[in-house]
């Protein structure tokens, strides 16, 4: 699959990426995979233990290529830098230079939920935002994508037969129409094209 073509006229300005049960490894391999200098700003919600706030920041920092950050609210955003939703808080993106953070209720059963961050992010970069489903064991992230995708930003899914879990990112090929299926060492191979085409400026 030739990713350039793909995405050569399109104008990326964020990436979002969502994950819960058997997604750590998967993430942990992107995170490792990363060109450097990334040219964009991620935002991460992984599903996590709300009283477990130590250690899962460090356990992604590990192989990472670039700076993993849980930001406090209000936070300003910054290429190459990986945002990580805290734990027992929603992450929203304020605009295209702040994060938000909030204790209101649980979505889908979870806080952070990845909807309220893929929805928030779809309402500030719209066509400009790519989001990344990885494997998880509910529906979390479908409700995300299908506001990503009506505001015309691109969609990938972890291709279901590599996925622990295949509730969450099913869930989300069933409510929207998704752009990509793709292996995890597919999904860096995107992110390397995309960095590539950014810096050289080809798009």
């Amino acid at each position: 699959m030739n990713f350039e073509d793909l995405i050569k006229n399109k104008k990326f300005e964020a990436v979002v990426i969502g994950g819960s049960a058997g997604s750590f490894s998967v993430i942990t391999q992107i995170l490792a995979d990363l060109p450097q200098p990334f040219a964009l700003p991620i935002f991460m919600c992984l599903h996590r233990l709300k009283d477990k706030r130590e250690g899962f920041k460090e356990a992604l920092e590990i192989k990472s290529t670039i700076k993993i950050e849980e930001p406090d609210d209000k936070t300003l955003i910054q290429p190459n830098v990986a945002y990580l939703a805290p734990a027992n808080y929603h992450m929203l993106i304020e605009n295209k230079k702040m994060i938000a953070l909030s204790t209101t209720e649980l979505v889908q059963f979870s806080r952070p939920s990845i909807d309220v961050l893929f929805e928030s992010a779809a309402d500030v970069y719209r066509q400009h935002l790519l989001a990344i489903l990885l494997s998880g064991a509910n529906k979390d992230g479908a409700d995300g994508m299908k506001a990503i995708k009506e505001r015309k930003g691109f969609t990938i899914i972890q291709d279901l037969s590599t996925c622990s879990m295949i509730t969450m990112p099913e869930a989300a090929s069933k409510s929207t129409q998704i752009d990509l299926q793709l292996k995890p060492l597919e999904i860096s191979l995107f992110l390397k094209t995309l960095n590539h085409l950014i810096l050289n400026e080809v798009h």
